[in-house]
């Protein structure tokens, strides 16, 4: 009789608890993200299949690399590539959208057809809109990078209304100095925090010399995406399998909810051979050491 008390009292604590921090239960869902740039090559082919192979290794996440209007998503209407992704067991958390300042004939850019990206990334279930990258041209001086803030900020307005959030992806140029600050800086402190967050490439951030753990502290609650590629350790300090370069991804995932992190995605823009083989490498590392 006492133990079934002591059972009915603890399940009464616990469903109390539950109430009040549901995820003590319900533990969420563990993501081990790729960006599929890294397979750009299968995915123009045969779409259908890298998705296939991307969950056969275990990932059960993926980003897109860079939505266009008219090729769709990897040439399929938002329906059927939600589809594919249903039967591989995948989930698209976020995708690569271009700035389209340099090239206004290109639609579904974040300032040409934004609207349509928009409302497309919703039928997938996108959850984070990523500006990817800044051509030379798109760059240009500190006063066109606070510009480029207020698009942001407007482009995220768009995308908060559908519930999805904004991202900006770095490299490594916006941490030339100008005039005794970064690019980087300007974005940061031009854009809404709220509406405009941070997708951190730590690899770049690396290359360019900078800590992310200093910009983490600085900028606490930025950075709900993180791109994780490693460097290795040549003077030419390139892209490498995640475990096998310099960068220390324990002492920085150690620092995972300072920045805000909520998803991470692997990411190798080149690699020594067969890119499944050294995505294959980065999953076993990662969830091994890391997650």
């Amino acid at each position: 009789m006492s133990s079934r008390r002591s059972f009915i009292k603890t399940s009464a604590l616990l469903s109390a608890g539950v109430l009040a921090a549901p995820s003590l239960l319900a533990a969420d869902k563990k993501y081990i993200g790729l960006q599929l740039y890294t397979i750009r090559d299968a995915m123009q082919k045969t779409p259908e299949a890298g998705l296939a192979r991307v969950a056969g290794i275990g990932y059960n996440s993926v980003e897109g690399a860079t939505y266009s209007g008219s090729e769709k998503f990897y040439g399929m209407d938002a329906p059927a590539f939600k589809k594919v992704l249903k039967q591989n067991g995948l989930d698209m958390i976020s995708c690569h959208y271009s700035l389209g300042e340099e090239n206004p004939a290109n639609k579904g850019t974040i300032l040409n057809g934004w609207d349509k990206a928009v409302d497309e990334a919703a039928k997938v279930g996108i959850k984070y809109m990523v500006c990817a990258y800044l051509t030379p041209k798109e760059r240009g001086g500190l006063d066109h990078y606070k510009k480029l803030a207020a698009d942001f900020n407007k482009a995220g307005e768009l995308c908060a209304r559908a519930g999805i959030q904004f991202c900006y992806h770095n490299h490594d140029f916006e941490f030339i100095g100008q005039d005794g600050k970064y690019p980087y800086e300007i974005l940061l402190a031009n854009t809404d925090k709220k509406l405009v967050k941070m997708e951190m490439d730590i690899y770049w951030v690396s290359k360019a010399k900078q800590d992310p753990i200093a910009l983490f502290k600085q900028n606490p609650d930025r950075f709900p995406l993180w791109h994780v590629k490693d460097m290795d350790s040549t003077p030419r300090a390139s892209f490498t399998e995640v475990g096998n370069g310099v960068i220390d991804f324990k002492k920085i995932f150690a620092q995972a909810k300072k920045s805000g992190m909520k998803y991470f995605f692997v990411e190798q823009d080149m690699t020594p051979g067969d890119p499944f083989e050294s995505i294959t490498k980065s999953f076993k590392y990662i969830k091994n050491n890391l997650v």
